[in-house]
């Protein structure tokens, strides 16, 4: 199971927010939280897997951020921020396959494209407060939390864009 994210860039020329992060998740689950990536561009793939994704951090380039995804009886989660935009127009189902966004209510904030295939899986979307929740309820913030207060900072996982 390669579950080790990789950012590769598109060209040999590419500028650095051209460069793409690969999340691999096959047979296995994999959560990506807090400030885990600095890129827009994300290519996620999973087979009979689920994968978390946290799309809140301020250190993420601003401009829109562009999925590519290849899911295959798998689930994703995208943890994003209460006014983000979500266009999922360009996504492809094979067999069952679904965008579930309870709120459903698009902002004006941040648009993150979604395209690539479903093929009998889905993808949830965690907006706000639902978002901290699922980020809070994990192994991964109670490892950050030590980190955080042997280091006298603040958590990054629950909030990334809390800065204080």
């Amino acid at each position: 199971m390669n579950t080790t994210p990789t950012t590769t860039p598109t060209t040999t020329d590419a500028p650095a927010d051209s460069a793409t992060t690969r999340v691999h998740a096959y047979y296995g689950a994999i959560k990506k939280l807090g400030h885990w990536a600095e890129t827009r561009r994300f290519e996620v793939r999973a087979r009979r897997a689920s994968a978390v994704l946290d799309l809140r951090s301020p250190r993420i380039p601003d401009g829109d951020i562009e999925i590519e995804v290849a899911v295959d009886h798998s689930m994703v989660k995208l943890l994003v921020p209460e006014d983000a935009e979500i266009d999922h127009w360009d996504l492809r189902y094979t067999g069952r396959g679904r965008v579930k966004d309870w709120t459903g209510a698009n902002g004006g904030g941040r648009r993150i494209r979604i395209t690539g295939e479903i093929k009998h899986g889905e993808i949830r979307v965690h907006r706000g407060g639902v978002a901290t929740l699922s980020a809070l309820f994990t192994k991964e913030f109670l490892q950050d939390a030590r980190r955080a207060r042997l280091e006298g900072t603040t958590p990054a996982v629950a909030d990334p864009s809390h800065t204080g």
